[in-house]
């Protein structure tokens, strides 16, 4: 499991990139575990789990985020509950998912049929690759991505600063709420 410090932080600038472009747009979640500091505004399309909830619907969010190539976790200022969030959610997907998803090396089906044994492809992967002969299909290549965990840096406080009157990026946006933080 990673701890505190190796968490990834982006910054909102890079967030709301990915969120407006059409290509990544959808490989992307936001996933926002503040509580009754909910109300104001949230950032569109995040998926709220308020923190006090969280455990019991981590194994729920690991498979309905399953095809997400980033996930981004936030609270208020991303200090205590979002990195929180983002660590028992991975080590909930690590369990989940048997935790050998990194070190998988996926061989198509060609390769294999030409008769290179399992010990030749372990060769050339080194110890750390897993070898395991797949029909190569799209699907089957898309479960053995690697996901970013990520931490929105400043969570919403900062976020609402920047993007709060955005309406492409913010919905609910109360400013009179956010103008005490």
């Amino acid at each position: 499991m990673q701890v505190l410090p190796t968490l990834h932080r982006m910054p909102a600038t890079a967030l709301s990139s990915l969120l407006l472009s059409p290509i990544t747009s959808a490989d992307i979640a936001v996933i926002d575990v503040r509580d009754s500091d909910h109300a104001g505004g949230h950032i569109r399309s995040s998926i709220h789990v308020p923190s006090s909830t969280l455990d019991y619907k981590l194994p729920e969010l690991v498979r309905t985020l399953s095809s997400k190539e980033k996930v981004v976790f936030h609270c208020a200022l991303s200090q205590q509950r979002g990195p929180g969030a983002a660590l028992r959610y991975m080590a909930e997907r690590e369990r989940m998912l048997g935790g050998a998803e990194a070190d998988k090396v996926k061989v198509d089906k060609k390769v294999a049929e030409e008769g290179l044994s399992d010990q030749d492809m372990k060769n050339a992967v080194g110890d750390k690759g897993k070898v395991e002969k797949v029909e190569g299909t799209e699907a089957e290549e898309e479960e053995g991505k690697q996901q970013e965990v990520w931490v929105l840096d400043g969570g919403f406080v900062m976020w609402q600063e920047k993007y709060g009157t955005d309406e492409r990026l913010t919905e609910d946006y109360a400013p009179d709420i956010w103008n005490d933080y």
